[in-house]
């Protein structure tokens, strides 16, 4: 079972992105940031998760569950639904990741229970700015 967690920071809104991806697989942790240099807080939250789905994708085998853990809840939602109105080039690419894995769990969390990839994504602004 893989657990990942996901978080966008934004400067601005838009402005400078960090994204934090955490992946937690039998008890290893795996730390992943990348940045973007402008963009909305939600499209941060949607390319954190299509940052770490592509890691999972590259790293992993289509059989593993998947738990994917997500404070924003446009993404949980949008997921849910397979609809976002104004993300809907995100959501197809990052739906189309998920697909990838035969059991992919959804799990909206609260921001205080995000701190890894919060903490990850706040590291990668710093680069940035």
């Amino acid at each position: 079972m893989i657990s990942i967690y996901t978080d966008a920071a934004t400067k601005g809104n838009p402005g400078p992105t960090g994204l934090g991806i955490l992946v937690v697989v039998n008890k290893k942790q795996f730390q992943l940031t990348d940045t973007i240099s402008l963009a909305s807080n939600h499209e941060g939250e949607f390319q954190a998760a299509i940052h770490g789905f592509r890691y999972l994708t590259t790293n992993y085998s289509r059989q593993e569950v998947v738990i994917f853990h997500t404070d924003s809840q446009l993404v949980k939602d949008a997921i849910s639904k397979s609809y976002a109105k104004h993300y809907a080039d995100e959501l197809a690419t990052l739906l189309q990741l998920m697909d990838q894995f035969e059991t992919v769990i959804t799990r909206w969390i609260p921001e205080k229970e995000n701190h890894g990839a919060h903490h990850l994504a706040n590291q990668a602004l710093r680069q940035v700015e």
